[in-house]
């Protein structure tokens, strides 16, 4: 096994690591400035009001797009755990 090849299963597992978490992370953000924008705008300043609807959105995101995720994971390791007789040998 060589530099390259390390470097190029360390390069998919980083995409896939970013691709699988951003519907997640980019849900959460845009729940979280909705909410930003509300407690401004009626000068709430309650701390938990951005967790529960951030909560219920990343629950819901993980609802919709979990089985794309787990999907995506499993290739990916059935890939690499394929890919081993051909790297040491």
């Amino acid at each position: 096994m060589d530099a390259t090849q390390v470097f190029t299963l360390g390069q998919q597992g980083l995409y896939l690591l970013l691709l699988v978490s951003a519907p997640v992370l980019l849900t959460i953000l845009a729940v979280g400035l909705l909410v930003s924008i509300f407690q401004a705008a009626t000068q709430i300043n309650e701390q938990t009001l951005s967790f529960v609807p951030k909560i219920i959105a990343a629950v819901a995101v993980l609802a919709v797009a979990g089985p794309w995720m787990l999907n995506s994971l499993v290739e990916y390791l059935q890939r690499t755990i394929a890919s081993i007789p051909t790297v040491v040998g």
